[in-house]
């Protein structure tokens, strides 16, 4: 599995699957949309309809919830149709949701297309390495690489245009404007099924599915576990500080809630470094442990900061922390560098998402109860730095070059 195009069996980027990789990156755009695009409106939404506390919270746990949820179930729709098949049919749930959510005239209305889509997402999340093992079995790096980064991008645009999109034109607009991106996506992955039609997962060529044996034995695999465990901390440590870094800034260092916005964006853009370099250096390297142990050490250095001398080069402590969460595109290239089929990559990906989206739900929550019970963040944070030492564990077991067929 190198990204070296003088490798034997290696081909451009581009020939005869140039339509694959705008679909990859078409879905990647797609895969973070909504969840970012209503929490800088929920002002607006609140003059249309009552939105309590307790339901913007169920809002926000929504995300990880669903892709908890559909990560885990996402390998038995693969078993009898086809990887294309699939993303079609997420793509669609996603677009369902999309126009739900933008037509919402109550919470219950609104929480349930976000649900739909948000479900579609899991699936998505869940079908694109396998999509990338099949298609750039030559180009796993570059091709996640370019994939993380499109799904940082896509974190990021919603947050920046919601408002003004909603001042414009109102914010059922500014909700429902993503549709258009799913729409986009779903046309490279009909042509391909259309032109192309992949092989059934009874092909006797190509086994692409996760067999029923393939998805129980992730169960009882240390990797799979260690990966689970290395996705988890990445997901926990992200959905926490998503929801709590600006009121943490404002407590601890007596950030204004303006800068304190600011220093969120700088949290989410270095996902976008973080998404370009580590898929690439991690396809290069026999033994990843340091790119796991650097991980480690960001988010340990960026939480004692905020602990020890918060109101000190702030900026310094929220973008180390930021740097954390590298786990994340890690996990999604060892999810091909980790198994030799299609069919242990989708069991894998299920599992390692699907898990690690649960633990990760709790983030939020443990983070909140933390500072309930204590009048302070510093517990909470020490709590933080504790997952991020749990997976220095886990990742000397993901870390080795074994195979999960293995």
């Amino acid at each position: 599995m190198t990204d070296d195009p003088r490798a034997a069996g290696a081909r451009p980027l581009w020939r005869g699957r140039a339509i694959a990789l705008l679909g990859i990156l078409l879905v990647a755009a797609n895969l973070r949309t909504a969840v970012a695009a209503l929490s800088p409106i929920f002002a607006e939404i609140r003059t249309e309809f009552a939105v309590s506390s307790i339901g913007v919270g169920l809002l926000g746990m929504l995300p990880p919830v669903c892709f908890a949820l559909f990560g885990l179930i996402a390998p038995r729709f693969t078993r009898r149709l086809s990887l294309e098949a699939v993303v079609v049919i997420a793509l669609a749930v996603m677009l369902a949701g999309h126009l739900v959510r933008a037509s919402a005239g109550s919470f219950a209305v609104l929480a349930i297309g976000s649900a739909v889509t948000f479900a579609g997402m899991g699936v998505g999340n869940v079908l694109l390495p396998p999509l990338v093992k099949r298609y750039f079995p030559d180009r796993i790096g570059l091709v996640t690489s370019l994939y993380a980064t499109v799904m940082s991008v896509s974190t990021l645009l919603p947050p920046l245009v919601a408002v003004p999109v909603a001042d414009a034109a109102g914010w059922h607009v500014s909700v429902g404007m993503w549709a258009l991106v799913t729409v986009l996506a779903i046309l490279p992955w009909l042509r391909i099924l259309i032109s192309h039609r992949p092989a059934h997962p009874d092909s006797d060529v190509e086994v692409e599915t996760a067999q029923p044996a393939m998805a129980g034995r992730v169960w009882r695999s240390p990797l799979a576990w260690a990966m689970a465990v290395l996705f988890a901390v990445s997901s926990l440590n992200a959905y926490a500080m998503f929801a709590w870094l600006p009121q943490i800034l404002h407590d601890v260092a007596e950030v204004p809630p303006l800068d304190a916005g600011a220093l969120l964006s700088v949290y989410a853009g270095m996902g976008i470094p973080a998404g370009l370099l580590v898929p690439l250096l991690a396809a290069r390297m026999r033994n990843v442990a340091l790119l796991i142990y650097v991980a480690v050490a960001f988010f340990v250095v960026g939480y004692l900061g905020l602990i020890l001398v918060p109101a000190t080069a702030t900026w310094l402590w929220v973008a180390l922390a930021g740097l954390g969460p590298l786990l994340f595109p890690l996990c999604l290239v060892l999810i091909n560098m980790r198994t030799r089929t299609h069919a242990g990559s989708v069991a894998l990906s299920g599992f390692t998402q699907g898990l690690g989206y649960t633990l990760g739900a709790l983030g939020p929550l443990a983070v909140g109860v933390l500072h309930q019970l204590t009048a302070s963040w510093t517990l909470a944070l020490a709590v933080l730095t504790a997952t991020a030492l749990a997976a220095a564990v886990a990742g000397s077991i993901a870390a080795r070059p074994h195979y999960l067929e293995d």
